[in-house]
């Protein structure tokens, strides 16, 4: 194998290589050989046919595998002779086989930059504790109460009032036609749930058992069923029962029905759920301050082609959510070219951080156990009930998925290892003054 280096700019470094005829065509004489030993063609004994054969009938497909596999194993060998890091992708391109049946392709690689990581033990945070109030505690116990009525009918018959349930028996029409999903018998209709469309249930205080109501509503602009969204519908509306709510006493039994030892295991579970809630919020603020901190204190050349690909994927993303609809309000009125500098900035910062973050994490052997991956696997098919197996599944098959599912793992345990390092200081705080600190920010030292 000849390897000329045809350019050195910056991080960019491209390479020349040749690997000898004689050397395509032993790889490909073997893989011939391979497959002679366990292929049956007709007419020919198994194991038995002929090498001329065989390159007759698959020589150009065998090439094809050949070439594919040498480039990549010397492409890895020149890098790793080397001492090349590459960030990315090598990008290679097969020049046209030369009389002598050489083959030769270009190598062109992108090195990671030299990072030094700065003394983290220098810096100073502040972490953000929130106590849970137990009137936080005792309004979602209250909620879970509330789930957990049941409705009886009205002792007395009357009409309908806010807070009561409806069996209503419904059929919607648009234009004078039933659509899908416009029909239900004995549905039951809590009166102020919000639960139907805006104006429907509204229309429906004051029924009472053996009524029929016209109720005409207009479907939401930005409703999901895109032939439906916008038009006006009727909906005739037979009310079967009035019933109203039962409440369910907060106690030991209630705390049992949801799966608690008592109500007092069910308040720590609650306190403990609450807790961990705002902890996601105060770490993600602690985590923002730190990233501001490396990323103002690190400076190192950038690969362009990282940079130019994290720029793609967020450019698309623009474009998609425009095209949808769904362009961040603060975006809409600014012309491309400020928004394309604005994320570019964005792309920039996001590369940086993450090839400080991968050195501090190599330097430092952190890595990202099976065990750990595996629990974050199970826990992202806990996100999809019914699905679990499927979503399990999907990672097991897609390895892929499962790199992208352990570089967020990664990067938290990158995070720990520096704020371990770093002074972090506590201040507990009550859930009404969280927002307010948070706003504040009060910026870190370094």
């Amino acid at each position: 194998m000849q390897v000329i280096e045809t350019s050195a700019d910056g991080l960019r470094r491209e390479f020349k290589i040749v690997l000898p005829a004689a050397e395509v065509e032993e790889k490909i004489q073997g893989r011939l050989s391979e497959l002679s030993r366990r292929m049956q063609l007709k007419g020919f004994r198994p194991g038995k046919v002929p090498l001329t054969v065989l390159k007759q009938r698959f020589g150009r497909e065998v090439l094809g595998e050949v070439v594919e596999q040498a480039v990549t194993d010397s492409s890895a060998r020149v890098m790793s002779d080397r001492g090349i890091r590459a960030a990315g992708q090598p990008k290679i391109e097969i020049l046209p086989r030369a009389n002598d049946g050489d083959l030769e392709y270009k190598l062109a690689v992108e090195l990671v930059p030299e990072v030094k990581p700065m003394d983290f033990s220098g810096l100073e945070f502040e972490r953000l504790v929130v106590e849970v109030p137990d009137q936080d505690i005792d309004q979602a116990i209250e909620k879970m109460a509330q789930r957990l009525r049941k409705s009886e009918p009205v002792a007395v018959s009357r009409p309908g009032k806010t807070g009561d349930i409806l069996v209503i028996d419904f059929v919607g029409r648009v234009d004078g036609v039933e659509f899908p999903g416009g029909t239900a018998t004995g549905h039951f209709l809590e009166l102020g749930s919000g639960s139907l469309i805006p104006g429907f249930e509204d229309q429906l205080v004051g029924a009472d058992v053996g009524e029929r109501r016209e109720v005409n509503v207009k479907f939401p602009a930005d409703y999901p069923n895109e032939s439906l969204a916008g038009k006006d519908a009727v909906f005739e509306v037979n009310v079967r029962e009035v019933r109203e709510p039962v409440a369910v006493a907060i106690n030991d039994e209630m705390a049992k029905s949801l799966g608690a030892e008592d109500l007092a295991a069910l308040r720590n579970t609650v306190r403990e759920r609450i807790g961990a809630d705002y902890g996601a919020v105060t770490r993600g603020h602690l985590k923002r301050q730190l990233l501001d901190v490396l990323a103002a204190n690190h400076h190192f050349e950038m690969p362009v082609g990282l940079v130019e690909s994290e720029f793609d994927t967020i450019w698309r993303q623009i474009e998609a959510d425009r095209a949808q609809g769904r362009l961040d309000p603060d975006d809409a009125n600014k012309s491309d070219d400020d928004l394309k500098r604005e994320y570019r900035d964005i792309a920039v910062r996001r590369v940086k951080l993450g090839l400080l973050l991968s050195e501090v994490g190599r330097l430092n052997n952190i890595e990202v156990a099976n065990e750990e991956l595996s629990r974050a696997i199970v826990n992202e098919a806990r996100r999809h009930p019914g699905q679990e197996r499927k979503v399990i599944e999907y990672y097991q098959k897609s390895p892929q998925a499962a790199v992208q599912l352990r570089a967020p793992l990664y990067e938290d345990k990158v995070v720990d290892f520096i704020l371990e390092l770093a002074k972090v200081t506590e201040r507990k705080l009550r859930p009404d003054e969280l927002a307010k600190a948070l706003e504040e920010g009060r910026p870190p030292t370094a």
